[in-house]
């Protein structure tokens, strides 16, 4: 698997490169449900999403989640400075089956201490 380069619209964290290699997700995939979700979350993170797309077979239900947190999401700035900021990509995960809306995002257990030990 070829890892991405952090890019004017992406700052990429070694922790969801390491995610992609263990479930297999491409850097494409991460753009397009990025750009194409299906249902946004709140992170368990502070100042963080979550977003997810269905990836359904005929064998088996499946989303796939990113979390992600920009610069400055919650400052007082000026709408068009902070479309233009980084988006840094935090974690990617598959969850097998389907979630309720609303719930708690359902976050295997080692991606959430990842994240945990990585926030502080």
């Amino acid at each position: 698997m070829q890892f991405p380069k952090d890019d004017k619209n992406y700052k990429w964290t070694s922790h969801i490169k390491n995610k992609m290699v263990f479930y297999r997700i491409s850097p494409q995939i991460i753009k397009n449900i990025l750009n194409t979700p299906d249902r946004r979350e709140i992170g368990i993170a502070p100042n963080t999403m979550a977003v997810m797309k269905r990836r359904d077979t005929p064998k088996r239900k499946e989303e796939m989640w990113v979390m992600y947190a920009r610069p400055n999401q919650k400052s007082k700035i000026k709408i068009k400075k902070l479309l233009n900021s980084k988006i840094i990509l935090i974690s990617t995960w598959r969850y097998p089956g389907v979630t309720k809306k609303g719930k708690n995002i359902p976050i295997p257990e080692d991606v959430l201490q990842d994240i945990q030990e990585w926030m502080k």
